[in-house]
């Protein structure tokens, strides 16, 4: 998001660093993302996964991010802009793919917390619903600034972004609105999750059974709070300034190049759980049998008179 926008130029040097920068984590996000996909489906009995919705969600989120968001941004630096209409698709799904992120996480931290499996009709009906809603919310308000023509390409953030002209009101009840239903509400089922979880409460902590995936939960909340702090740290200077300035391009850079970070520490976040990552090793570098292997097709009994 941002306010009226002076143009800047990237310097070679600076251009190709954020280019090199923005590639590694392309690469991390997509090739990390697809192999948690391929080892979530193709060795799902090798380890424990009560609570997979979410994390199929929010690894859906991050590749979708990696491929579409990270490339635009590449693309954007080396040509010097977005046309549209990729320029509003890319608005829209930024918000959405950071909506849906958080609200995933929630969703796992809540399940963690009263130990309810993704089994059975009605628990996994209301995890899709859950996870559904995530999606849905952060897609209708990517939409709102794309209908009221909102959007404009912003150098800092490399990426199109919601443009504010003269409206203090409107940008003050529409990031209002969009963040206290899609980022603030997640948030503090989070926070409440962590509150019960360090006074005792947990349902499936006290489980005795096998190592969960879901033990990576705390691991996952504290990558995104740290790489989206400075995304909601530009947010909260735009609410402070009536005069429509946005935060520094530093900041705003800084905001885009950590929020894609993200997308590619979780699936090394994964790897931090060892059946997880023992399954993994063992999809990847499992030997194959010989092709071949000696056969006794058959006995001569020599008998001596």
């Amino acid at each position: 998001m941002g306010t009226v926008l002076i143009e800047r130029t990237w310097s070679e040097l600076e251009k190709w660093l954020l280019v090199a920068v923005l590639g590694l984590e392309m690469t991390m996000g997509v090739v990390g993302n697809c192999l948690v996909l391929i080892v979530k489906v193709m060795c799902r009995g090798q380890f424990c996964c009560r609570y997979w919705l979410p994390f199929v969600s929010l690894t859906l989120s991050d590749l979708g991010c990696s491929v579409l968001i990270i490339s635009g941004s590449m693309l954007a630096i080396l040509t010097g802009g977005q046309s549209s209409p990729w320029c509003e698709v890319v608005s829209l799904l930024k918000f959405a793919f950071i909506t849906s992120s958080i609200g995933s996480i929630a969703i796992l931290c809540v399940q963690r917390q009263i130990g309810m499996a993704t089994t059975g009709n009605a628990p996994f009906v209301v995890m899709v619903i859950g996870c559904m809603a995530s999606w849905v919310t952060g897609s209708v308000f990517g939409s709102i600034p794309v209908i009221y023509a909102w959007i404009r390409y912003d150098p800092a953030e490399m990426l199109c972004a919601v443009f504010w002209e003269s409206s203090y009101s409107d940008m003050l009840v529409y990031i209002l609105c969009a963040f206290s239903l899609c980022i603030f509400l997640p948030f503090l089922l989070i926070l409440g999750c962590c509150v019960l979880s360090a006074t005792g409460y947990c349902s499936s902590c006290k489980n005795d059974e096998e190592s969960d995936l879901s033990e990576v939960s705390p691991l996952l909340v504290a990558s995104y709070m740290v790489c989206y702090t400075p995304f909601f740290v530009s947010e909260l200077i735009l609410l402070g300034r009536l005069d429509l300035s946005p935060a520094p391009d530093w900041l705003r850079t800084l905001s885009s190049v950590m929020s894609y970070l993200d997308c590619g520490l979780n699936p090394l976040i994964y790897c931090s759980h060892r059946n997880f990552r023992e399954a993994g090793l063992a999809l990847l570098w499992t030997k194959r049998k010989p092709e071949s292997e000696p056969v006794l097709i058959g006995i001569t009994k020599v008998i001596h008179i």
